[in-house]
């Protein structure tokens, strides 16, 4: 095992930081046909995500199931934005907690505070923040690779209360399919299935279908 007083964390981290999949900061959007599938209930409809990120759904009448698609498609869009790592990080420190075969994990101190992240072979594989007054958690186990930065592609994400710092939302599996948009290289969401164990502990699947996929120009 390395010598823990050689292992940079910031430095480790900002390698796996600019690692992940990012789309051209001249990215003008997408559009296509939305799918929306839960227990037997299907709903179709269509959508166009603008240059802003912000998602447009048309021709689905429940609000709940717009709102659902839509806050899928801006989480997915929002992850694609590049940001460079010192606007983000510049004011934070990164402090190691361990070395394990699951990856260097580290501590957050400075603006993010308590914030945790895990990193093994330049991807970040765990994430512990704090947004919006929750903490999140998430464990990525696949990647997909493409070519110029990685992409998650199955993870579970949980909210933890940050006062008792136990779980307090049902942790959600969530698998990932991507699609490589032609010459420039553009990889869009066109499928996630999410799984989760309702309140009576039975297995639930929402799943949602992005196709007839085309970039805005």
């Amino acid at each position: 095992m390395d010598n823990l007083q050689e292992i940079n964390c910031k430095e480790i981290f900002k390698k796996a930081y600019e690692n992940r999949y990012t789309w051209k900061n001249d990215f003008h959007g997408y559009q296509g046909k939305c799918i929306f599938f839960s227990n037997d209930n299907i709903h179709k409809g269509d959508f166009a995500v603008g240059k802003d990120l912000k998602p447009n759904i048309q021709n689905i009448e429940d609000e709940k199931v717009v709102k659902s698609i839509a806050s899928q498609l801006f989480e997915v869009c929002i992850h694609r934005v590049k940001r460079d790592f010192e606007s983000v990080h510049s004011e934070n420190n990164f402090n190691l907690l361990k070395n394990s075969k699951s990856g260097i994990e580290m501590r957050v101190s400075g603006k993010n505070q308590g914030d945790k992240y895990r990193v093994k072979n330049n991807l970040i594989n765990m994430v512990y923040r704090k947004i919006h007054g929750t903490i999140i958690e998430i464990f990525v186990e696949e990647f997909l690779d493409t070519g110029t930065g990685s992409l998650s592609k199955k993870y579970s994400s949980q909210q933890i209360d940050p006062n008792t710092l136990e779980p307090n939302s049902q942790k959600l599996e969530y698998s990932d399919e991507f699609l490589n948009m032609g010459n420039e290289d553009y990889w869009i969401l066109n499928s996630r299935t999410i799984k989760y164990l309702n309140q009576n502990q039975e297995e639930e699947t929402q799943k949602f279908v992005f196709e007839d996929l085309c970039l805005l120009n």
